[in-house]
């Protein structure tokens, strides 16, 4: 489905009048990172789009993904998992750059169906992918492929490279809050972060922002980092 708005809409330019760019420097463990994602998307009055880093090797499973899978997957490999609260596949985040977008309730790419919100955000990333020299094609349907890793399979509104291989892939949750989007990309360097940011929102304001640890701490402890969350599945 192709969003309203037509072929502008797709490109991903101004989608949004504003949005908050926030590198995040701190590594942070698995749990910690989903908790300030869902910190973010409880708080936030401007769209935040979010870089940020892993403390150790993680390996992030989408909401309704079995743990066993994942375990089957990584069984030779000493890495830990954490459950995302969006959808998406299995992602080993040792190899990709990871970030998130959250869109408050009340913007209009938060009030559009998933396949259209996937596909504005994954144009705009595409089209700062193009700039920097990186071959990116929105893919239009769900690949013929039986996996449970993410980037082995590509659905609709991802991005392949030239040969097909998936390189940009996501998850989505709406709340009553709005709009959350995580997602990873290969291959790509930091060069892309600024231009993607710019091909979102007409105003890219640089952002440093402090999270509330003790609600983190609480997150983590309540959920991301609790044995019942992570083996739901």
């Amino acid at each position: 489905m192709i969003p309203r708005g037509g072929t502008r809409g797709m490109a991903g330019r101004m989608e949004l009048g504003r949005v908050d760019l926030w590198r995040d420097e701190v590594p942070r463990t698995g749990p910690e990172n989903m908790a300030v994602d869902e910190w973010l998307l409880a708080t936030v009055t401007t769209p935040v789009l979010r870089f940020y880093r892993w403390k150790g090797a993680w390996v992030s499973l989408g909401y309704f993904d079995p743990l066993a899978a994942a375990r089957g997957m990584f069984a030779a490999e000493e890495v830990s998992f954490v459950r995302r609260a969006t959808g998406g596949g299995i992602v080993d985040h040792r190899v990709d750059q990871t970030y998130t977008l959250v869109v408050p309730k009340g913007e209009r790419l938060a009030g559009l169906r998933g396949a259209g919100s996937y596909g504005v955000i994954h144009a705009a990333l595409a089209a700062a992918l193009g700039a920097a020299g990186i071959e990116a094609v929105l893919t239009r349907e769900d690949a013929a492929v039986d996996s449970a890793a993410c980037f082995e399979k590509p659905v609709a509104w991802d991005l392949t490279d030239g040969r097909g291989r998936k390189i940009a892939g996501a998850g989505q949750r709406r709340t009553k809050h709005g709009l959350l989007h995580q997602g990873s990309v290969q291959g790509a360097g930091e060069g892309v972060i600024h231009p993607f940011a710019g091909r979102l929102a007409g105003e890219v304001v640089e952002a440093r922002i402090e999270p509330d640890e003790a609600a983190i701490a609480g997150l983590v402890s309540r959920k991301f980092g609790a044995h019942g969350w992570l083996e739901r599945r």
